[in-house]
């Protein structure tokens, strides 16, 4: 179903699943391209939670999906209070909220108050950030010998998309939420550590979007055995 919240900077879309009652898990999509890659997935995992009985909402981000705010005027700072928005909105609606973050979305959700936080293949934003930059290189836009980039100006046009150089200072700074009650989970190719580990491919490195089902029902019932013990 597609419903909307408000934040301090508007109101923004989102979708939600499952049933309308008992606890909801807020999805936290990767940011920039890696969203388009793995959005199918992500509702995927979803809807699998909603055949499990557990309900979730799917929320585009200020400047992302059908967000008025243009992509390139997005800042860290507008996401997380977005996020923290919309978990307030809930917590008046459902028994718990809980968090579900997929690689940068672990970013977004830092600063709102949650029951727990379930994070999958959680990265930095210096993580990112470099990962940014080298698509730009790649596609052969070359800066001077040993300038680095400047954090500040015009925004930049990086993998199919124009972003703020603000956002990408932000996000050069930011680190996912680690305090407790914190579930990670990541591919077993992953050598950072987890607590628990999963065979699978990275869709969010794909060049054109794609889907696990087979993944996305292994996480489900993963997060629902995770977050059942907030469930009665």
């Amino acid at each position: 179903m597609i419903d909307h919240y408000d934040w301090p900077g508007g109101r923004e879309a989102m979708l939600r699943f499952g049933p309308a009652t008992g606890p909801v898990v807020i999805a936290a999509m990767p940011l920039f391209e890696e969203a388009n890659r793995t959005r199918a997935f992500m509702v995927s995992i979803l809807r699998a939670l909603a055949e499990r009985g557990i309900a979730s909402v799917l929320p585009d981000l200020p400047g992302t999906g059908e967000s008025l705010i243009e992509t390139e005027d997005a800042i860290l700072t507008d996401w997380t209070t977005a996020f923290s928005s919309l978990t307030d909105m809930l917590s008046a609606e459902r028994s718990a909220v809980h968090g579900l973050a997929l690689r940068g979305g672990a970013l977004v959700d830092v600063t709102a108050r949650l029951a727990t936080r379930w994070q999958f293949a959680p990265a930095s934003g210096d993580m990112l950030v470099r990962d940014l930059l080298r698509t730009r290189l790649a596609g052969g836009e070359k800066s001077p010998a040993g300038e680095a980039f400047e954090f500040s100006g015009p925004p930049v046009e990086l993998a199919g998309n124009r972003i703020g150089r603000a956002l990408l200072a932000q996000l050069q700074a930011a680190e996912p939420a680690a305090r407790p009650p914190l579930r990670v989970v990541r591919l077993d190719s992953d050598p950072l550590p987890a607590d628990r580990k999963l065979a699978g491919s990275p869709l969010w490195r794909r060049s054109e979007p794609g889907n696990d089902p087979a993944l996305a029902a292994l996480l489900a019932d993963d997060i629902a055995g995770w977050i059942a013990p907030c469930a009665g």
